[in-house]
């Protein structure tokens, strides 16, 4: 099976760290979608279908948790599954995140090898709840 991939971050280096990390996680990647913000990740969803989307919290225009709540808000949360990767060390972010429906949290810098074990976890889940439903 392969993935769609969409990258949140407002900054293009580590919008390509991502990538290079989602590429090396082994998986089958179809498409990588990037966004600058969480409004252009909004725009990025109505037009295209993606299997996990990874965001950064800080950003301009609309932040990571602003996406979070937009996304939960209209029921796209419930199909498809967030990662946040962020350098935000705040415990009861993590929990607010968690509450809103995000899947897993990854602390910047980051290791390459932490993403298959992240992506692996995330979309077995999504695959699991989406067979259950």
């Amino acid at each position: 099976m392969s993935y769609r991939v969409l990258i949140v971050d407002d900054s293009s280096v580590v919008r390509s760290m991502v990538k290079k990390a989602v590429s090396m996680a082994g998986l089958d990647i179809e498409e990588v979608h990037e966004a600058g913000n969480g409004r252009q990740a909004l725009e990025t969803l109505q037009r295209h279908w993606v299997d996990i989307v990874f965001t950064d919290l800080h950003m301009p225009e609309m932040t990571g948790i602003e996406l979070v709540e937009a996304m939960a808000r209209s029921g796209v949360l419930a199909t498809t599954p967030v990662v946040v990767v962020s350098s935000d060390p705040s415990e009861s972010r993590v929990e607010e995140l968690r509450r809103l429906g995000v899947r897993a949290y990854l602390k910047k810098p980051f290791r390459p090898e932490g993403f298959r074990a992240i992506i692996e976890e995330v979309l077995q889940g999504s695959k699991e709840a989406n067979h259950a439903g």
